[in-house]
């Protein structure tokens, strides 16, 4: 089994099954999931699995987000359920009516995100290269920096070419019809001609802003050469005709001969009215959308640095960050420099400093242990384990991570910082900054930014947290626990008590999970322990979940890796969602059955939200009983 082969099933099972699949993609962090019905999905169930962050809709999409090893579970879903990645990453359509803003959103992740590991990187080299540059390492006429520089200018001087691919998958076309029609764009033969000191046939539209020499025609029609070398809209908008156009010809060519005369007749449509028509007003429609943003920026840098720090992360939340990617792209190809998204870059900073202050100050031991790889991963740009895991549930350090970033932002904004290349996340963004002159009072703008969001977000944090375990010598004993509220969660099983220390699985044994206590049971029975509603129920039915109508959430986890049973001897008399009364039957299990097919029935019994209570106090007893007092929860 592959290390993430039971989390892909778990997954593809709650999401609907992979009948409920229109699509499939990921990101940096997140599976991006459009379903065809997502009331079919278990949002509760996954956002409780382990290896799972957390679940956000947006955008029309179902986004699981899972953390920094997203592409090996992607690769298990896809392998699990069968699909393949011309199948499920099309432009699905189910029916369902979703807004022109979502299916905005949508498009654009979908034809960006496939890019954007690679992106980032050859961003990074690049940075890195204009770095070694300014200190000396390095002249532009040395044989490293060029190869280095050829490295990180491949992707973005022939970007036409890759988006075309990714655009073709998005659209449902053809995806080296797409890669052909981007090749064609930036074609060395014809991208040479304005440049080559041929003098042009005539001009047209002469003194207005479209004003435009004409060097060559096709079949007489004039054809407006552009630069489109770097660009993004001319060819998402040529695909995504070019998917009209081929599924035309795929009605009317006969099949026998349809694999070479779809193509060759779609590339003959395309290719020509993208040269006459679409290149040129996309080109426009670039540079004016490239201006206004320049002119909205310059109307006042420094409230535009403020609003996107201090919202950027409830972009990323709700994955609207996306909207921002092809305006920042635009901007570098047509002004050679982005504003916008300089703004952000404190923002990342701003949420590490927040959980650096957390891990200092917290005594809870699980969110110390949740701390440690949030914070690493906020350094190197990657805030959704902090975000998600740490700051969003608790409200206010994720505030003060946007009051952190927005101060950073204005800074930013105020010493007029510009990106030049989209470059690594976090600390590897850093070299974006440096602009074609060198180290400029921007380049140092983007260092003060980052510096003040993360000590601000720290040094608030460790003068207004709260932690939510009290210390040591403030908790109550056991004897004196009678003077403050106390709830009494009765025991689920029948069998002998062992302290959750003692058990193999380091998950339960370590408290990472809550504090609780471990029955052996001695009868293949669970009850319910409490009033309630269960909130969870694994499909496995290994595993239970129940919140308390006073807010204690438990978990009873039959037996030691007995999800592997898949449901074998496991009989469920509830489902998810029920209500249940202290007492009721909860589950039905084999336990001789169990135990012959080698699995231990040591059951962790945990109050899972432990963090929210002075203290959980297990019973005394050696062995207990049906609804005997197991624990007690001090409130």
């Amino acid at each position: 089994m592959g290390k993430y082969e039971q989390l892909a099933k778990d997954i593809i099972q709650n999401v609907g099954g992979k009948e409920n699949v229109n699509s499939l993609e990921h990101c940096v962090t997140r599976l991006r999931f459009r379903l065809k019905d997502e009331n079919k999905a278990n949002t509760d169930v996954l956002k409780n699995m382990d290896g799972v962050v957390t679940v956000v809709k947006s955008g029309g999409q179902y986004q699981v987000v899972i953390g920094n090893h997203v592409p090996d579970v992607y690769a298990e879903v896809n392998s699990v359920a069968g699909f393949s990645s011309e199948s499920h990453s099309s432009n699905s359509n189910s029916g369902e009516k979703i807004s022109l803003f979502s299916r905005f959103v949508d498009m654009i992740s979908g034809v960006f995100a496939p890019t954007l590991g690679v992106l980032a990187a050859t961003g990074m080299i690049k940075g890195f290269n204009a770095l070694f540059l300014t200190l000396g390492w390095l002249t532009q006429e040395s044989g490293t920096y060029q190869i280095l520089n050829a490295i990180g200018d491949a992707l973005f001087y022939f970007f036409p070419i890759f988006l075309g691919f990714t655009a073709a998958k998005k659209f449902g076309a053809n995806h080296f019809i797409g890669m052909a029609i981007g090749g064609a764009l930036v074609y060395p033969n014809i991208a040479g001609i304005a440049s080559s000191g041929v003098e042009p046939l005539y001009t047209l539209f002469g003194g207005t802003i479209f004003e435009s020499p004409v060097y060559i025609t096709f079949l007489g029609i004039p054809v407006i050469l552009m630069t489109y070398s770097s660009s993004v809209i001319p060819i998402i908008i040529a695909v995504y005709v070019a998917s009209k156009i081929e599924a035309f010809f795929k009605r009317v060519i006969p099949s026998v001969v349809r694999t070479f005369l779809v193509p060759f007749c779609t590339l003959l449509v395309i290719v020509p009215l993208t040269f006459i028509f679409i290149g040129p007003i996309a080109t426009w429609a670039g540079t004016i959308i490239g201006n206004g943003t320049l002119a909205v920026y310059n109307f006042s840098p420094i409230a535009a640095g403020v609003i996107i720090g201090a919202f950027w992360q409830v972009f990323v939340i709700f994955g609207l960050h996306w909207g921002f990617v092809p305006i920042a792209l635009n901007n570098l190809a047509t002004l050679g420099r982005d504003p916008v998204l300089a703004g952000m870059f404190g923002a990342s900073f701003a949420q590490t400093g927040v959980v650096l202050a957390i891990l200092l100050k917290t005594r809870n031991k699980k969110l110390r242990s949740l701390s440690i790889p949030a914070a690493i991963s906020g350094v190197f740009g990657v805030t959704e384990p902090a975000i998600y895991g740490i700051t969003l549930p608790r409200k206010k350090p994720f505030i003060i991570s946007c009051i952190a970033a927005a101060v950073g932002g204005g800074i930013i904004g105020a010493m007029g910082t510009q990106g030049y290349q989209i470059g690594g996340l976090g600390i590897f963004g850093i070299p974006s900054y440096i602009g074609p002159n060198g180290i400029d009072a921007g380049f140092y703008g983007a260092i003060i930014g980052i510096v003040v969001s993360f000590i601000l977000g720290m040094v608030i944090t460790l003068f207004t947290f709260k932690d939510d375990v009290v210390a040591t010598d403030e908790t109550p004993t056991k004897k004196d626990a009678s003077l403050v509220q106390q709830e009494t969660v009765g025991s689920p099983m029948k069998g002998n008590v062992i302290a959750l220390s003692t058990i193999k699985d380091e998950a339960f044994s370590t408290g990472a999970m809550g504090k609780g206590v471990a029955i052996e049971p001695i009868e293949g029975k669970v009850y319910s322990p409490v009033d309630g509603v269960l909130t969870s129920l694994f499909s496995s039915g290994h595993a239970i979940g129940i919140t308390s109508d006073t807010g204690v959430e438990l978990l009873i986890h039959v037996g030691q890796d007995t999800v592997k049973l898949k449901g074998k001897y496991f009989t469920p008399q509830v489902k998810q969602g029920d209500r249940v009364k202290k007492g009721d039957l909860l589950m039905e299990f084999d336990v001789d059955a169990i135990r012959q097919e080698g699995y231990v029935l040591t059951t962790p019994i945990i109050v899972s939200n432990t963090g929210n209570y002075l203290d959980v106090i297990e019973t005394e007893k050696k062995d207990v009983g049906y609804q005997d007092g197991l624990l007690t929860v001090v409130v």
